[in-house]
């Protein structure tokens, strides 16, 4: 499964066949700020919304961004771990 950042969607996205998981964010200056993420049904529990938090929060590492969590998923992705809770503003 590869994660794509879609900059004009701002939204990170997994595909799974014509399937979509998607993690939304707004970007003002050097913050990034994480609204909302959502799996389709069928591949909750599979690990998706994990992977693309990892990805999303590993992205804004390499990209020196600050992050605001409004997502209640990848605020409990954080809190589980913490390895990523020096990012948040």
């Amino acid at each position: 499964m590869e994660i794509v950042d879609n900059e004009e969607l701002h939204r990170f996205e997994a595909r799974i066949g014509d399937q979509v998981a998607i993690s939304a964010y707004i970007m003002r200056g050097d913050t990034i700020t994480f609204t909302h993420t959502e799996v389709p049904p069928v591949f909750r529990g599979q690990g998706i919304g994990e992977s693309l938090a990892r990805a999303a929060l590993d992205s804004a590492r390499a990209r020196n961004l600050v992050v605001v969590v409004r997502c209640p998923f990848i605020a409990s992705f954080i809190r589980q771990h913490p390895e990523y809770k020096d990012l948040l503003s």
